[in-house]
């Protein structure tokens, strides 16, 4: 019986390739069982992802080397230790030179994506599922359009996805956000960012998960965090709270075996329940409208979206995170200065440089720092003989 429902389920995976409907793609790749099988996976897999398989008439090999390439060589070494499990030393060494080869021509292809630790795990379960010629495309995509966010120059948009953690259990189960809020959730960034490919250690279930996130918005990896979460209630509430060290520990770790069925299905649930935009303390409000977490909303527009259009928000992402940093260097400056020039002539000359300074970085919208500071460069010494003057008056 069950054989006669995959077999149907197959057939309408065919077609639905073969129509490129994606809304019938997006809600068999959710349903039991997800695509069923890598041969089906080949075929549905790029669809999902928007890509296609056109040569890039320069060879990567002659392209400029990037600067995360020993990074990416260390990483490789360390790769296909679970999965598979049936090769061969040279078959290995193959596999592990296939990897490599993918990894640095997507990074030199596109030289500002930063590399990431973990990046290997999430391209290895594209190789082994499309093989080296197909994933090129679909692990280029994925990268400018799908998880973005992680390979920028700075951490801090990573972060912001995991804002979003404590606002959706705390809209579920206040309770059980309240034990938890003695720690941080960076106990989700190494599933996350690896799209739970660093955890999960059988095949099978991250080809699965796979199904489910490439059919989905970003976001949906951070409501099925929120759901495995749910799901260990009881396990962590028997954690004293006074213990963030082990509840830490505890939730860094996948739980085994993962219910995976009833965690997409729960995530689904989540995220129709408790949509992003009515999430509390204006979680999504704070997420940039760069990120990936908003880009990727509608995902038949997503599998619209270019390269080229991947490019562009990396770049404004880039430099609305650097004024961001830019802008934190200035407060945290000026908390200092406020404390060192206590007198009020003083602290009022301080306080209007550093307003003055925090108000451009909040209207310019070029470079971030290297632009503030080249501008600021032309009238730092006045505001400074301005300040020393009220400073020597007192």
């Amino acid at each position: 019986m069950a054989l006669d429902h995959d077999d149907d389920k197959a057939a309408l995976i065919r077609s639905a390739c073969s129509h490129r409907d994606l809304p019938a793609l997006i809600a068999l790749a959710t349903g039991p069982q997800g695509l069923l099988s890598d041969d089906l996976r080949r075929e549905a897999w790029p669809i999902l992802l928007g890509a296609n398989d056109a040569d890039d008439p320069v060879a990567w090999e002659k392209l400029q080397p990037h600067a995360d390439e020993d990074q990416v060589k260390l990483d490789v070494n360390r790769s296909f230790v679970y999965y598979p499990n049936d090769l061969s030393e040279e078959q290995l060494d193959c596999r592990k030179q296939e990897l490599s080869d993918v990894i640095t021509q997507v990074l030199r292809r596109h030289a500002r994506l930063c590399y990431f630790q973990g990046y290997h795990d999430i391209v290895q379960v594209f190789l082994l599922v499309l093989g080296a010629q197909l994933s090129v495309p679909a692990v280029t995509r994925l990268s400018l359009l799908r998880i973005r966010d992680f390979m920028l120059p700075s951490l801090d948009p990573s972060v912001a996805h995991l804002n979003l953690l404590p606002a959706i259990l705390y809209s579920v189960d206040p309770a059980l956000c309240r034990h938890l809020k003695p720690t941080q959730p960076f106990f989700a960034l190494a599933a996350t960012i690896t799209m739970y490919a660093h955890d999960i250690q059988e095949y099978g279930d991250i080809a699965r998960i796979f199904d489910f996130l490439l059919a989905h918005e970003a976001v949906m990896s951070i409501y099925l965090f929120a759901a495995i979460i749910l799901a260990r209630k009881d396990e962590l509430l028997e954690i004293s709270s006074d213990e963030p060290e082990m509840l830490h520990f505890t939730l860094s770790k996948l739980p085994h075996p993962l219910h995976i069925e009833d965690l997409i299905a729960e995530s689904v649930s989540l995220r129709e329940r408790k949509p992003p935009e009515t999430l509390p303390s204006r979680a999504w409000s704070s997420i940039s409208q760069y990120s990936v977490l908003k880009t990727t909303q509608d995902t038949e527009a997503l599998a619209q979206q270019t390269l080229q259009d991947g490019e562009a928000l990396f770049a404004k992402q880039t430099a609305q995170v650097r004024r961001a940093q830019a802008y934190q260097a200035v407060v945290k400056g000026a908390r200092r200065g406020l404390y060192r020039y206590r007198k009020p002539a003083r602290g009022i000359a301080f306080a209007v440089l550093v307003g003055f300074i925090a108000w451009y970085l909040g209207r310019s919208g070029g470079s971030g720092g290297a632009g503030v500071m080249s501008w600021f460069g032309g009238v730092y010494e006045p505001l400074r003989r301005v300040f020393s003057a009220v400073r020597d008056n007192r």
